[in-house]
């Protein structure tokens, strides 16, 4: 087993995301040859495709996302039909999609999804003038829906109990090398994968975990869920709930994976995210000045925004309002130095 994966060299990026929003301030092209399919859709309201996709970025180096400077987003996924490249660039209210890779036809087919066609803002209706503020100001957000549940979930236990550098770097690390090259044309961006698949991920021997920064409690949640990945996709045909219940079966999956996985593949707009370290304080803080709240007090504050209480916390993340640090950041750890 050794032997089994080839090392890659990584290669750099410069991008960065702020409030789950991409900024595009450079790229990499790569050589490459494909044909590719394409489709344009016009989705009749505001639309901002770095609000909408920055969710699904991992870091400033993730290999499976890419902000190219003309405005437009690069994704490689797994899809059931196999391994897809996506680009999708707005110009003049028309969004305008290709895809490379035997899953071109499964992503493209799900496209206005991703883009948040299934998702309803509508219906949110603010009650604090900086959610309020926010919304205004960011009419193009919209709940991602990406119909895939291992992409989000795999990640997101790498994220458990760490700090989200550690955590991007483990995913960068792991994807770049035993994940394969996306699909696609000449002068994509350069370092873009495709996530490995679950068998792949059943197979990374215990030292690439070590060398990762992943602990063996992470790294065996992971083990036990691509056991089952088939079961576990099957979640998207559940509603939210439904699939989060599903998901806690695994050990190791608790409420705060499970409701960032269904934010991500359901565009779950009420799955507010508890257990996480930073957010009931953001919360307390822009609602009612309380930079000390718990979960029990940011489920109160967001009661009145009952059914969407995911979009109202994504707003008040956008807003800015968050209070100043007056403790030093948590300590990183590298056990792959141990």
């Amino acid at each position: 087993m050794a032997g089994r994966f080839a090392s890659r060299p990584s290669q750099p990026t410069r991008t960065t995301v702020r409030g789950g929003h991409v900024v595009v301030p450079g790229g990499v092209p790569r050589q490459a040859g494909a044909p590719g399919r394409t489709r344009t859709w016009a989705p009749g309201v505001p639309l901002d495709l770095g609000l909408v996709l920055g969710p699904l970025r991992r870091g400033p180096g993730d290999p499976t996302f890419r902000a190219a400077p003309d405005g437009s987003v690069w994704r490689a996924s797994r899809t059931p039909a196999g391994a897809g490249t996506l680009r999708v660039a707005l110009r003049d209210s028309v969004v305008r999609a290709e895809a490379w890779g035997p899953g071109a036809e499964w992503l493209l087919e799900r496209l206005p999804e991703l883009l948040g066609a299934a998702d309803d803002p509508e219906v949110f209706a603010p009650r604090h003038r900086i959610v309020a503020l926010a919304r205004h100001r960011r009419p193009g957000l919209r709940l991602t829906r990406t119909g895939l549940v291992m992409e989000s979930l795999i990640p997101s236990v790498l994220e458990q109990k760490v700090t989200t550098d550690e955590a991007y770097r483990a995913w960068r690390l792991l994807v770049r090398k035993f994940g394969e090259p996306a699909p696609g044309p000449e002068g994509m961006p350069q370092g873009l994968f495709v996530v490995p698949a679950a068998r792949d991920w059943a197979l990374i021997p215990s030292w690439e975990w070590h060398r990762a920064g992943v602990d063996d409690k992470r790294a065996s949640t992971i083990l036990r869920a691509v056991r089952v990945a088939g079961r576990l996709e099957e979640a998207v045909a559940l509603d939210p709930e439904r699939a989060r219940a599903r998901l806690e079966v695994v050990p190791g999956v608790g409420p705060w994976t499970s409701a960032e996985v269904v934010q991500r593949s359901h565009g779950a707009a009420d799955a507010v995210t508890v257990g996480d370290l930073h957010l009931p304080g953001i919360v307390g803080f822009a609602l009612a000045g309380d930079r000390d709240a718990d979960d029990e007090v940011m489920l109160s504050l967001l009661e009145p925004y009952a059914g969407q209480r995911h979009r109202a916390a994504r707003l008040i993340l956008l807003s800015g309002r968050t209070p100043g640090r007056r403790g030093p950041r948590m300590r990183k750890g590298d056990i792959g130095r141990l």
